[in-house]
């Protein structure tokens, strides 16, 4: 009998395959058993002339902000390109939405990130001093195409000058999950994590009708109270937010499945 706090428990990871590495090994480490699944896909930029533009007057700017770990990657991969090891300049303040993204920028030699303790969020993000006070400074946003204004938007009617730098961009990805479906089918699926909203989406159309019925009863596990929301809307009955990171997420799913004392 598989021994730990998740003993045996089939979890899904819909996480990009390059940032599910770290949260499946957790879950096994715990006894569980990570079933990879991912719902998005990151690609290379749009536009990576477009992106290397504002990397080259990196300087310019007073404040750089990463939006995902995935921003983080391909804008730093890009400006190694462009620039070797050089360090991050020093006049250009950093930020980071959430805890992954500044774990990530740390790995990439970038200090002193500033980043919302708690949530990983833009309003948890916009709360903080840094990003209160901007009126008449320059910020670069590095994010993936599309997605959320509300940043942007609010760092612009604080008085900021807003660039966007769109560093990659999403896909729904096309790979196999009958595997899964099978393992639903034989009981072998008790929870799913999911961290963005873009991804469940993705996910609920990915698993067909056959597995909306099985994703509707199974416990689900978010980053934040907005994918919540979307979660409920799609109809799955038991949803909980456990946070963005790796840790936070573990933590909640053992406390969900510990047995009671």
């Amino acid at each position: 009998m598989a021994r730990g706090a998740l003993g045996g428990l089939g979890i899904v990871v819909t996480r990009p395959r390059e940032q599910a590495a770290g949260l499946a090994a957790k879950i096994e480490a715990e006894g569980g058993r990570a079933l990879v699944h991912p719902a998005l896909e990151i690609l290379d930029a749009p536009d990576a002339a477009a992106v290397n533009a504002i990397l080259d007057r990196l300087e310019s700017f007073d404040l750089a902000v990463f939006i995902s770990p995935s921003a983080v990657q391909k804008a730093m991969n890009l400006l190694r390109a462009r620039r070797g090891d050089a360090p991050w300049p020093a006049r250009v303040a950093v930020a980071a939405v959430g805890r992954g993204s500044r774990r990530e920028l740390e790995r990439q030699g970038v200090r002193d990130v500033v980043a919302p303790a708690a949530q990983a969020d833009s309003e948890a993000l916009l709360a903080l001093p840094l990003l209160r006070e901007v009126a008449g400074r320059r910020v670069v946003v590095f994010r993936g195409d599309g997605g959320r204004e509300l940043l942007g938007d609010t760092l612009a009617s604080r008085g900021a000058t807003v660039t966007y730098a769109e560093c990659y961009r999403r896909a729904r990805p096309s790979g196999d999950l009958a595997p899964l479906l099978h393992a639903w089918a034989r009981g072998e699926v008790h929870a799913v994590v999911v961290t963005s909203s873009e991804a469940l989406a993705n996910f609920v159309d990915m698993v067909g009708r056959l597995g909306q019925s099985w994703l509707r009863a199974t416990p689900m596990f978010v980053a934040h109270e907005r994918i919540a929301e979307a979660a409920r809307r799609a109809g799955v009955q038991t949803v909980r937010v456990a946070g963005a990171g790796d840790d936070e997420t573990l933590a909640a799913l053992v406390a969900y499945f510990a047995p009671p004392r």
